[in-house]
């Protein structure tokens, strides 16, 4: 998705007027910004305004994708469980399963074409993103609060 998709998508969920009247501009003005008219521009305060108002997250993934990677929207700490980890394992050796099936036919004919690199790609992604997303349920369920990425806890230390 690009920005300009993004800016559209998220505006839908309240409208143009009331997109703009809920971030104090008019319509005239928010369309300024959206379509860059006369010098205007969307900033990033105010993308993330109409994102956290539409209740998405199209703007991150937009600039996610136009920086090359992928938005990934981690689980709430609260209520995480076991099972949940558990079912995010199974989510990835499916999709680990798919990839390697679809490498198989791809590579049938000794060639991987664009449509079956996109398609490969995509899975590719789709895995990425599970694997943030169980590594954040894993570090949630079993890491103590104040441990993380580049810290130690008082136990880690001796």
């Amino acid at each position: 998705m690009d920005l300009l998709s993004a800016y559209q998508e998220m505006i839908k969920v309240h409208g143009w007027n009331g997109t703009a009247a809920s971030i104090n501009l008019t319509r005239t003005g928010l369309e300024a910004r959206v379509y860059e008219v006369k010098g205007q521009g969307m900033r990033v305060e105010t993308a993330l305004l109409i994102q956290a108002l539409s209740g998405t997250t199209h703007f991150a993934q937009a600039v996610a994708a136009q920086s090359g990677g992928v938005f990934i929207q981690l689980p709430e700490g609260e209520g995480v469980s076991g099972e949940q980890l558990h079912g995010k394992f199974h989510e990835l050796y499916t999709e680990l399963g798919r990839l390697s099936a679809t490498y198989t036919e791809a590579t049938k004919d000794g060639e991987i074409d664009r449509r079956e690199r996109a398609d490969l790609e995509e899975i590719a992604q789709e895995m990425h993103k599970t694997m943030q997303e169980l590594m954040a349920l894993m570090f949630q369920i079993y890491c103590r609060p104040t441990t993380g990425p580049g810290t130690q806890s008082k136990t880690d230390e001796s």
